[in-house]
């Protein structure tokens, strides 16, 4: 049986025994599917070792930091390896066909298979691009820019309706705005992807993906390619956030290599707006890893052993996505604020905030890593299995309809340790990096190296803290 199918039917038969023992169950208001995140085993492993050492990595990292000279860690920053250059021609064309390829996934989501583990559509955006995508933009740089699949639509229409305002200067409105645009509409994201009953229904994704589809065109035919992507669309602000840490800079036409994080340190301070868009990209995750522990539900009397799935959760879950966004901001405002006043320079908080958040850029990238890195493993295999046959009309497209799904890749004890020592490894170079960049910006507002240092106290106190929630999370029990 092919592996696709057989985990349909694995699931299908769990689903059946599952009715047949709960007779209230047909009475369920909405079908809850399984979200990519969910894990089905517990890391029975020495955790304190691992939190002590996490934190003490971390730690130390900022100790050797405060004793190095700026000088060096400048020129270390400021190195590049150039390599060649390309042209953009070719950029219209690839979006082009992401856009094909788009279509044909709202197709198959609205007239395919409706198991989300056999419908090519849930899988491409929770998987392969949402939790996939993102790695390969913090590693090659901005690959969303020519991919992504309004850019190439976008050039046909304006050439036909004789627009071109690709790089048009953003409007009063658009200025005003901000990054609240793209705030607003990854909020709604986050929400369908962890709170919404069925974000895994083809049919129910397929129209959210559409609509969203066709209102980011329309906004960017109204107010410029550019303006909008840069500050509407949310799904372009974030992977080019993310790109921004990639060990691969591209500039005037030439690609080259540098450090992971040294574009970060020549970003300008973001606005209140963009502070919070990446403030949102890390608590989202975290709130993901959270809102299934048991230490979560047991504040809300729900027993994790009898998960009762998300239509129940509405209402905890909504009030915790925003919870979490709002602790996060008010412990890194307090660290930015608490950073200045022990610099004693007479920084403004928006400014320091606004340029310290850069820092925040490996660790949110890091965090998505390590808490999507079993789904990548398992529904990545899904996904190629799937995309074989969209329409469940058994064809073979990429002769890999018939592949078996090796889901033991994350299942037993040595899957169990080498999984964990990754993501564990990967918590806790993303929080090392993010004190090496914090420092650097931090720098550039105090020229002083003493005062620079001290500035970054309370931020690193903040990013061991988070360091040791972040391995906590990894290890503690989940239910659902």
């Amino acid at each position: 049986m092919p592996g696709r199918a057989e985990g349909g039917a694995v699931e299908r038969q769990r689903w059946r025994l599952a009715f047949l023992a709960t007779p209230l169950a047909a009475t369920l208001p909405t079908p809850s599917f399984a979200h990519a995140s969910d894990r089905g085993h517990v890391l029975l492993l020495p955790t304190g070792y691992y939190i002590a050492g996490g934190a003490l990595a971390v730690a130390v990292s900022f100790l050797v930091l405060a004793l190095l000279p700026p000088a060096a860690l400048d020129r270390f920053w400021r190195r590049r390896l150039p390599l060649f250059a390309f042209s953009d021609t070719p950029r219209i064309v690839v979006s082009l066909i992401s856009f094909a390829g788009f279509a044909l996934l709202i197709a198959a989501g609205l007239s395919g298979s409706r198991d989300p583990l056999s419908n090519p559509l849930p899988l491409v955006i929770w998987t392969l691009l949402w939790a996939g995508f993102t790695l390969l933009q913090g590693v090659f740089g901005d690959l969303w820019s020519w991919l992504n699949p309004w850019y190439g639509p976008w050039r046909v229409l304006s050439r036909l309706v004789g627009s071109r305002r690709a790089e048009a200067p953003p409007s009063r409105l658009i200025n005003w705005l901000g990054y609240w645009p793209a705030f607003v509409l990854f909020f709604a994201f986050a929400w369908f992807e962890l709170i919404d009953p069925a974000p895994d229904d083809p049919a129910r994704l397929a129209l959210a993906a559409g609509l969203y589809w066709l209102a980011s065109l329309v906004a960017m035919l109204i107010f410029g390619y550019d303006p909008w992507s840069k500050r509407g669309e949310f799904l372009t602000v974030f992977f080019a956030m993310v790109a921004r840490f990639a060990p691969v800079e591209r500039l005037d036409g030439r690609l080259s290599l540098c450090w992971p994080g040294a574009k970060l340190l020549a970003g300008d301070p973001l606005p209140l707006s963009g502070t919070a868009f990446l403030l949102l990209a890390l608590s989202s995750v975290s709130f993901d890893g959270l809102s299934k522990t048991f230490f979560w539900l047991s504040l809300f009397g729900v027993n994790p052993l009898e998960y009762p799935g998300r239509t129940a959760l509405l209402g905890i879950g909504s009030s915790g996505l925003v919870l979490t966004l709002v602790l996060l901001a008010a412990v890194f405002a307090l660290a930015a604020f608490l950073g200045q006043r022990l610099a004693g320079d007479a920084q403004s908080l928006g400014k320091a905030a606004g340029l310290l958040v850069w820092s925040i850029v490996p660790i949110a990238l890091a965090y998505h890593i390590a808490h999507y890195l079993t789904v990548l493993l398992v529904d990545g295999q899904y996904a190629l299995v799937a995309l074989s046959d969209p329409f469940a009309l058994g064809w073979n497209l990429f002769g890999t309809a018939n592949r078996m799904v090796e889901a033991g890749v994350v299942a037993g004890a040595e899957s169990a340790w080498w999984l964990w020592n990754l993501q564990a490894g990967v918590i806790i170079a993303g929080h090392v990096l993010a004190v090496l960049v914090a420092h650097g910006l931090a720098w550039r507002l105090h020229p002083q190296p003493s005062r620079a240092a001290l500035s970054q106290l309370p931020l690193t106190l903040l990013m061991i803290a988070y360091t040791i929630f972040g391995l906590w999370l990894l290890a503690t029990p989940t239910a659902g």
